[in-house]
């Protein structure tokens, strides 16, 4: 298994690499920034930690610090570099407007803000608290994402444009979930733990807020503007607000 995922992001570099080559020598002034961020270095894991360094850095020394945070995570824990490689070829494959894996790499912000959750989450699990909020504070700062840290996201989740994404404390996100801009999943209440659950490819369109102890079940779609405060079954649809249901799957009949 480990092997596979080394493989797999040693395959994810080198189309990396051929991206940022065919980039720079067809365009010498953007070549300059793509040799740094880039070429410059020797393996993704590399790349992936300079660059929220320089996304969340405000000065050299916050830069190195926010740096030394990832690179110490991915080599604590490389699976979460393989999650990483996933967010991105997921945006690549679903997104028309990314042209190959190197725009959403360099310039979405929904991914950067991701793999900085990523990290937040591994100090926060590691009793690295304060740094683990000093990653969230200014992610949120700088990029308008805020994830707490003690959320729970899966692997291939795109966050697309996403300004104004909130997500707290205990969430759990699963894989290849989608979510717009201006999106807020939270507890309802007092308790931290009553806090949804949302499942595999489910997708929030913009606007969407969902509070409390609930269900959204895997590939459920919910709509723009939508309040969710009560449990959405697999694969239907939930709009308005308050939220209601449609296109729910037909139940299975009897044999």
């Amino acid at each position: 298994m480990a092997e596979t995922a080394i493989m797999a992001s040693e395959t994810l570099w080198q189309d990396i690499r051929g991206e940022a080559q065919r980039a720079a020598a067809a365009d010498p002034i953007f070549g300059k920034a793509v040799a740094g961020a880039i070429l410059a270095h020797d393996d993704f894991t590399s790349a992936l930690a300079d660059l929220i360094g320089r996304r969340l850095g405000g000065s050299a020394a916050e830069r190195e610090r926010f740096t030394t945070f990832s690179r110490d995570a991915f080599r604590g824990q490389p699976n979460l570099v393989e999650a990483a490689g996933r967010d991105l070829r997921a945006i690549a494959l679903h997104d028309p407007a990314a042209a190959g894996l190197l725009p959403p790499l360099l310039h979405f912000k929904g991914y950067v803000a991701l793999q900085a959750w990523r990290v937040s989450h591994w100090l926060w699990r590691h009793d690295q608290r304060d740094a683990a909020l000093l990653l969230q504070n200014e992610a949120s700062n700088v990029l308008q994402v805020s994830i707490h840290p003690a959320a729970s996201l899966g692997s291939s989740v795109y966050l697309d444009h996403a300004t104004g994404i909130v997500i707290g404390a205990n969430v759990v996100v699963g894989d290849e979930a989608t979510i717009l801009q201006n999106v807020s999943i939270g507890r309802h209440g007092d308790l931290p733990m009553r806090s949804p659950r949302i499942g595999r490819g489910v997708f929030i369109g913009s606007g969407a807020t969902i509070l409390g102890d609930i269900d959204v079940g895997d590939f459920a779609k919910i709509g723009a503007g939508t309040v969710v405060t009560r449990d959405v079954p697999s694969g239907c649809t939930a709009i308005g607000n308050p939220a209601r249901l449609t296109n729910c799957p037909a139940p299975a009949s009897a044999a």
